[in-house]
């Protein structure tokens, strides 16, 4: 997601540069997605695998 997040910034830089500014902006705005999509991604396999591994602790203890 943050490699597409990445590809993203940079068309939009492309067009930018280009004098394409509504392309650009919209290119931006799917990067924003992208990211926060990633983050949400994150943050959810971070708290299961937290709590996986308290799991696995509890079983061998």
């Amino acid at each position: 997601m943050i490699k597409l997040a990445i590809i993203s910034l940079v068309i939009a830089a492309v067009l930018a540069l280009l004098g394409f500014g509504g392309a650009a902006g919209a290119f931006v705005g799917i990067a924003k997605i992208f990211f926060f999509i990633a983050i949400a991604i994150f943050a959810l396999f971070l708290i299961v695998g937290i709590l996986a591994g308290k799991g696995v602790k509890d079983a061998i203890d």
